[in-house]
């Protein structure tokens, strides 16, 4: 079945501050090249095809509604309280409730996020069917990002973080950049099994793929992001980085 035969929705995580971006504006409203991040993201997502989504805003959410709400098929959910990505997922728990097919999960700073790609793990999910997938990409400097584990097999085992990884681990070049497609009943499940024990004492979404797995479901991991998506966005260095890729893709 082609991915665009099933109804797709997409959540964008949107509610944080930004403290390191030195603006008063949440941080997804900071200029890219002219314009907010998150508008990139939601670019990717139509240009994908994904009929539905889903913004969930925090810090200064009047702004970010205000943003986002020309958009046709634009939702909001709110986290009042910033308690990790697991706990911002947790605020769609309405939406995915009457949803049944593939939720396509990714930060709104994900400016470099491109239609190619929302468009290849969606087609992977509609020939696979699986509870989750993870989309990954292999970088030379992995420092600070999380490893993807798999088994002498290939198939994905866990999602370590560097702090928590092995040195064995920390060699690995395949990282995580928080880019998801869930099944959304999994989805719904897997929160159920979500907790904060951890030093943070926050909800993570790297923590569902785990839990999954772990209740026997399927999960794989693609290495289909271009090196370009995992430019992070946290810092006004990390910026002018971002802004400057950008000019030279769009010059090329």
């Amino acid at each position: 079945m082609n991915a665009k035969q099933s109804p797709t929705m997409a959540i964008i995580l949107a509610a944080g501050k930004g403290t390191r971006m030195e603006s008063e504006l949440p941080k997804v409203l900071v200029p890219v090249c002219g314009k907010p991040m998150v508008r990139y993201v939601t670019d990717a997502l139509a240009t994908a095809g994904v009929d539905r989504t889903v913004a969930v805003v925090g810090y200064r959410a009047d702004l970010v509604q205000a943003e986002l709400e020309t958009l046709s098929d634009i939702e909001f959910a709110e986290q009042l309280e910033q308690r990790g990505t697991g706990h911002a997922v947790m605020m769609c728990r309405k939406q995915l409730e009457d949803h049944n097919g593939p939720v396509f999960v990714v930060a709104g700073d994900a400016a470099m996020l491109q239609a190619s790609t929302v468009s290849k793990l969606l087609d992977i999910y509609a020939e696979e069917s699986p509870a989750c997938i993870i989309g990954t990409v292999k970088h030379e400097n992995p420092t600070g990002y999380g490893r993807v584990v798999r088994d002498e097999a290939g198939n994905f085992q866990t999602i370590v973080e560097e702090k928590d990884a092995s040195d064995a681990q920390r060699a690995i070049q395949e990282i995580n950049v928080s880019t998801y497609v869930f099944n959304s009943q999994d989805l719904l499940a897997a929160f159920d099994q979500l907790t904060d024990n951890n030093a943070q004492g926050e909800y993570y979404i790297t923590d569902c793929p785990g839990l999954m797995l772990a209740a026997s479901k399927k999960v794989s991991a693609h290495q289909v992001l271009q090196p370009c998506e995992a430019m992070s966005i946290n810092s006004m260095s990390d910026l002018k980085l971002v802004e400057d890729e950008m000019k030279k893709m769009q010059a090329s």
